[in-house]
């Protein structure tokens, strides 16, 4: 074996960040699915999860998806984890299906949230990305809401005296507290009520995601090409590291994104299984033979 080779698998730390891959909400979305399916005929609306892995394994199992729910074949049906409107709640049940809610309680939280704003008499702003599911089941239900994810979102509103703000589950909260910022400013005079709905599993995600990307030369983050949440943590961990990607599974790693020597970490999305997470770990110790480290900051992927 030659020196370099030797240096090189040996030289490779991996890192796990201290809270990263599923959440208690979306654990018991799947152990309710499962549950359910062992005893008729499921089917979710939607995908109860954005996660290919996941859905597969549901799929084994006999639990169909489907997103209209005139083509519903079950009796039973299943909200997401994301939540729904009560409007289109209602539609399915118009249609003789019997509906059980896996809405994830930090979703149902956020909902009572929203209404209540509107409530009080705040025209409703929504801090996320239009047309995911949880954001369009949080506003199907007002007769107007404003959905923004940039400055220019936010320079578009029309003027008013008083904006209520809310933020989709999965949006960083730092972001978060800058949009709100600069809507204050775009518009001084008017009163701004903000209400903090990002869930406490995307924050510690989030934070644990800016020290990983600190201490690391590559970063991997594990999720579905759908997941905001993913996508939210591949973003942040680009604002401290310079090679940062995102993979679904172990086939997605490629061996030239691995140093010889250094720090790769390694974090996941909320519906990230562990089993998958462990893929991608064992995956990178075949490429490179690297050296997980021991210390107190690599921690098991944690829910």
């Amino acid at each position: 074996m030659s020196t370099n080779t030797l240096q090189y698998k040996v030289g490779l730390t991996v890192l796990r960040a201290e809270h990263m891959g599923m959440c208690f909400g979306v654990r018991d979305a799947i152990t309710l699915a499962k549950r359910e399916v062992d005893s008729r005929p499921l089917t979710v609306l939607g995908e109860l999860v954005h996660n290919d892995t996941v859905l597969n394994d549901l799929r084994g199992r006999g639990v169909q998806f489907e997103s209209q729910p005139d083509k519903v074949e079950t009796e039973a049906v299943m909200i997401t984890a994301h939540g729904a409107s009560d409007r289109a709640k209602g539609r399915a049940e118009e249609s003789g299906l019997k509906l059980m809610d896996a809405t994830c309680p930090l979703v149902h939280h956020a909902h009572k949230q929203l209404r209540q704003l509107v409530k009080d008499g705040y025209p409703p702003v929504v801090l996320g990305r239009r047309g995911h599911v949880e954001v369009r089941g949080r506003t199907e239900d007002l007769a107007e809401c404003d959905v923004v994810l940039s400055e220019e979102d936010i320079d578009a509103l029309a003027p008013r005296q008083k904006y209520g703000v809310v933020a989709q589950s999965t949006q960083p909260i730092a972001r978060v507290h800058e949009f709100v910022g600069y809507l204050e400013n775009r518009f001084p005079a008017a009163e701004v009520r903000f209400v903090d709905t990002v869930c406490q599993p995307t924050k510690q995600r989030q934070s644990a995601a800016v020290e990983l990307a600190k201490r690391s030369d590559v970063v991997l983050v594990v999720g579905g090409v759908n997941s905001n949440n993913t996508h939210e943590l591949a973003r942040t961990c680009r604002e401290f590291c310079d090679e940062v990607h995102h993979v679904q599974g172990p086939g997605d790693v490629r061996s030239e994104w691995l140093p010889a020597s250094g720090t790769l970490g390694i974090t996941a999305g909320t519906s990230t299984p562990d089993i998958l997470i462990d893929a991608v770990e064992d995956r990178v110790h075949q490429l490179s033979g690297g050296l997980r480290e021991t210390s107190p900051e690599a921690q098991p992927a944690m829910a």
